[in-house]
């Protein structure tokens, strides 16, 4: 299987990434383990996650999962055939979601991160959030010392807007500092705009990898959210609910028969179609049983034609 650089850092993936917001939300531990196994045993190896991971779910703190990738690596001795990834930064005040980038909030955040997944090193840590209030010298300077102590190989972001990116690069190039390697935005056939704008170009020119979250918009382009009824029936169902218009349906169509077409699923065509756009690196999609994972990952051998391509792009114009 052919591997795509993470920017310049030397690391490198396959076309698709494991999303461990499920585990400890809707995949338990047990679970999880499976799921885990199917991927990684399939020769896949980025698995991506965050400290704040699931603490959206009632009981839940943040590191639920974190703490069940950490227990799969020991149990399962696969940990050189995985790169981890995690976030640091991402904050809740009072219902407001922000970023903290200081220094010492990243390298404390960074050693319960190690503690939680069981590991000497993190292979790429990423910036959750952006924090207008922390200067990127600071930020970049904290994961210097980190990578210096071999706590960290490679950094990234999430979530950046274009002059934010472009900032902290010239920040690394001017100061000797670590640079973001990798970016991870929303993208996906639905939502295209706001990284095809300005941010795929600017990857495009400096060699970012790209691994953008969301590749089916919340299952949406799976076709299995119809109706109000289906959405109330699913856990990630109030984040479907805001791709139901006029025209999320009019792109659910056209993966449908795209799909007929190649004989494969809606969800497959949709995660494929991400991995034929320029700059990305191996777009990020997560499932909640083994059947889901190992739809996800035929979606890597199938071919989109430029018929299909041209229906849609025209679908999602």
């Amino acid at each position: 299987m052919q591997h795509r650089p993470l920017g310049r850092s030397g690391l490198a993936c396959a076309p698709l990434a494991f999303g461990g917001n499920v585990f400890g939300w809707t995949a338990d531990e047990a679970t999880s383990f499976r799921l885990l196994d199917e991927f990684v045993d399939a020769a896949f190896n980025l698995i991506d996650t965050a400290d704040v991971y699931s603490m959206w779910v009632e009981g839940n703190q943040g590191g639920e999962s974190e703490t069940i990738i950490g227990n799969w690596l020991a149990k399962g001795g696969k940990r050189e055939r995985v790169l981890v990834a995690t976030k640091v930064g991402f904050v809740m005040d009072d219902g407001k979601v922000g970023g903290n980038l200081t220094r010492e909030h990243i390298l404390a955040s960074c050693d319960e991160s190690l503690r939680r997944l069981r590991t000497d090193v993190i292979d790429l840590y990423q910036s959750h959030r952006e924090d207008a209030a922390t200067p990127h010298e600071e930020t970049l300077g904290a994961y210097a010392d980190l990578i210096k102590a071999g706590k960290v190989r490679a950094i990234g972001c999430s979530n950046f807007e274009p002059a934010t990116l472009r900032a902290a690069l010239a920040c690394s190039a001017a100061n000797g500092l670590p640079r973001y390697e990798t970016l991870q935005p929303l993208y996906n056939l639905h939502d295209r705009a706001g990284f095809e704008a300005e941010l795929q170009g600017l990857c495009l020119d400096e060699g970012i990898g790209v691994i953008p979250f969301y590749a089916l918009a919340a299952g949406f382009l799976t076709g299995k959210y119809r109706t109000d009824a289906d959405v109330a029936g699913s856990a990630r169902g109030f984040r479907a609910k805001t791709y139901m218009t006029d025209r999320g349906f009019r792109i659910v169509a056209a993966l449908e028969s795209v799909a007929e077409r190649l004989h494969a699923t809606p969800g497959q065509v949709a995660v494929a179609w991400v991995m034929t756009r320029p700059a990305i690196a191996a777009p990020i999609a997560s499932g909640r049983t083994v059947e889901q994972v190992r739809d996800l990952l035929a979606a890597t051998k199938l071919r989109l034609d430029a018929e299909s391509l041209h229906t849609l792009e025209t679908a999602s114009a």
